[in-house]
């Protein structure tokens, strides 16, 4: 799985109450959330993502509440992945269970600026930052994560073994 596209750089701590705003938790319609996605955090993250841009950001990316509305609104806004110092574990989960790929490196985190073109092979653990000329190492997903991820989530994932 190759992920490419911009960066878009957030910081430390971003939670699940930024991520989505609580105000929308009474819709479970994807493009309804998306169209809210960040709102609080960032109000031109909407209408300056675009399909496949990449979130960046610091430690504990998705902290807070454990509501699933929050990768289900990165996802469905475009991003096609995030890379970040750290994750909530919870949000951790959540993203793999919708199949919003996630990664988790330090150095690429720190490294990355906003708008840089930013490629991902999510099957060898290799980041680029194509504008930086920089690369960096990751753990690939296991297989069945990988699968999860390009079945678009649990709810899609079929045991073929």
């Amino acid at each position: 799985m190759i992920c490419r596209g911009s960066a878009i750089k957030y910081g430390d701590n971003v939670d699940t109450d930024v991520i989505i705003p609580a105000r929308y938790l009474n819709t479970s319609d994807h493009a309804e959330l998306a169209s809210h996605c960040m709102e609080d955090l960032d109000k031109t993250f909407v209408g300056r993502v675009k399909p496949g841009d990449i979130i960046i950001a610091g430690a504990n990316f998705g902290c807070g509440s454990s509501r699933e509305h929050a990768p289900i609104a990165i996802k469905a806004s475009g991003i096609s992945l995030v890379i970040a110092k750290s994750f909530a574990r919870i949000f951790y989960r959540n993203a793999i269970n919708i199949g919003l790929a996630i990664v988790e490196c330090p150095d690429a985190a720190e490294a990355a600026a906003e708008g840089d073109t930013i490629e991902a092979d999510l099957d060898r653990g290799i980041i680029r930052d194509i504008t930086a000329g920089k690369e960096f190492r990751t753990e690939p997903f296991p297989d069945f994560i990988e699968k999860i991820i390009e079945s678009g989530g649990l709810m899609n994932f079929r045991i073929t073994e």
